[in-house]
């Protein structure tokens, strides 16, 4: 377990146990009195298109939206992010129609950025630009009409995450869609040793159902991956951004599992984007994400009760524990089987043995859409789909 932060999280789990406990346990929470279930709808990767004028999954968004809405169980809505595809361009237009539809969610939304969003915003499927050896600048897609580039600050990842943060994170603390629920961000409780992680508005905490929920801003595609921005050579912007973003989340990490044990939450839930074992990526991409890895898996031990991790990023349904050799996993692709999933071990895992971890990949990116319903119980539960005192159902749209 690391004790970079240990200090300050002493005085701050003092200080928040009373609010966190309220508002975990307030009118918001999902529960009346006596019931002993909170229920979650948990989706990402979506609605996906493409620059062609595929607005299927955009147009389909609303009826969406209503299918959660009319499930009464449903308390708390989770995006895991990726709010386009990898080949749509990232435009302010299209994130501010997003968050106009998700006006629509009548349960609070707590959405995590992926990379399509602003990490891989430089790619020139993504309208952004290509590294050109002749001219040693950036060559940029262009429209037709006005010959201004066509992507949000042409590309700049950096930009379009501060484009993100201003739309969906303009108030810290608050979440999105319905209701009143207040989590707790980044932004307001940075370790006092660092005040630079107060930037990281997106990365927020709450209590509900006895459990802590954390969210980190752990985008796939070329951020934490080895690609270079605009295809270029190593940019200040991006040595400088990645490696500060990865200090304040594993900060906040650290945060997390000790506000839950000071709390003796029974359970903690970790939502983040990346596919951090994602073996079509191989060796070399997946290792910038090791110090997450080791990290969770540190954490997961001293704590000793189930933690359960959330990721988009690779579309496909699958939910298995990455940090035991050869454990059994489920996916919809092909026969559906409680034994080990055939994975490369050597990517997948690399010597961990963390048996009260669970991670679950979110189905993305096709239609129809689909949510993961997903329930906190007051006892274990028994099932396939089920971990800990959580269980799970995937909800196609009809």
């Amino acid at each position: 377990m690391k004790h970079r932060a240990l200090p300050v999280l002493a005085g701050l789990a003092l200080s928040l146990v009373p609010s966190m406990t309220a508002a975990a346990r307030g009118d918001h929470d999902g529960r009346d009195a006596g019931d002993d279930v909170t229920t979650f709808a948990v989706y990402g990767d979506s609605p996906y298109g493409t620059r062609q004028g595929d607005t299927a999954q955009l147009l389909a968004t609303p009826g969406f939206i209503d299918s959660i809405n009319a499930d009464p169980d449903v308390s708390t809505v989770v995006h895991v992010g990726d709010i386009h595809s990898g080949k749509q361009w990232c435009t302010e237009a299209y994130d501010r129609e997003i968050a106009r539809q998700w006006t629509r969610f009548a349960d609070p939304l707590v959405y995590t950025p992926g990379d399509n969003e602003w990490a891989d915003c430089h790619k020139l499927a993504q309208g952004g630009g290509a590294y050109n050896t002749t001219t040693h600048q950036i060559d940029y897609v262009l429209d037709p009409v006005t010959h201004q580039p066509v992507d949000y600050a042409s590309g700049d990842p950096v930009a379009n995450l501060q484009l993100i943060r201003s739309i969906f994170f303009s108030k810290p603390g608050s979440t999105l869609g319905g209701g009143d629920k207040h989590v707790f961000s980044q932004a307001q409780f940075a370790d006092r040793a660092h005040p630079e992680d107060r930037a990281f508005v997106e990365n927020v905490m709450w209590r509900e159902g006895d459990v802590e929920f954390v969210t980190l801003d752990i985008p796939g595609g070329s951020n934490d991956d080895a690609d270079l921005w605009y295809g270029a050579p190593l940019t200040a912007a991006q040595a400088t951004e990645a490696p500060a973003r990865d200090a304040a989340n594993l900060r906040w990490l650290d945060r997390a599992f000790a506000t839950a044990a000071k709390q003796h939450a029974r359970g903690v839930v970790i939502i983040e984007q990346a596919d951090m074992w994602d073996t079509e990526k191989g060796a070399t991409h997946l290792s910038n994400y090791e110090q997450y890895v080791s990290s969770i898996a540190a954490h997961t031990l001293a704590f000793g009760k189930p933690v359960l991790m959330f990721n988009g990023d690779s579309h496909i349904y699958r939910s298995d524990n990455p940090l035991v050799a050869g454990a059994p996993c489920r996916t919809e692709t092909g026969p559906t089987t409680d034994g080990p999933c055939a994975v490369d071990d050597a990517i997948s895992h690399p010597g961990y043995d963390v048996p009260n971890f669970h991670r679950i990949v979110v189905h993305g990116s096709t239609t129809p859409l689909e949510w993961l319903k997903l329930q906190i119980h007051e006892h274990p539960t028994d099932g396939v789909n089920s971990f800990g005192p959580f269980s799970w159902t995937r909800e196609p749209q009809s």
